[in-house]
């Protein structure tokens, strides 16, 4: 497949195809790192990271974790 690289404000840009996108998993808003490697320009599509609570939980040090803090008196219809 051949396209054609546009002006885009005052960046280039590819357009990719309907095949290309289905193929590569990718839509709008998706994160790709783009690299050049002996002359050909590389996308390389960014998954959305997987966060577990184990993970994020093995995290929290005495260290980084803060104390309770006072923030206001109830604004709507909070049960305390």
């Amino acid at each position: 497949m051949e396209t054609r690289v546009q002006k885009w404000g005052n960046s280039l840009a590819v357009r990719l195809s309907k095949h290309v996108v289905r193929e590569s998993k990718i839509r709008e808003g998706t994160t790709v790192a783009i690299g050049v490697d002996e002359g050909k320009i590389i996308l390389d599509v960014k998954g959305k990271k997987q966060y577990s609570l184990r993970k994020l939980l093995a995290r929290v040090k005495r260290t980084n974790i803060h104390r309770e803090f006072e923030s206001g008196p109830p604004v709507g219809k909070e049960i305390w």
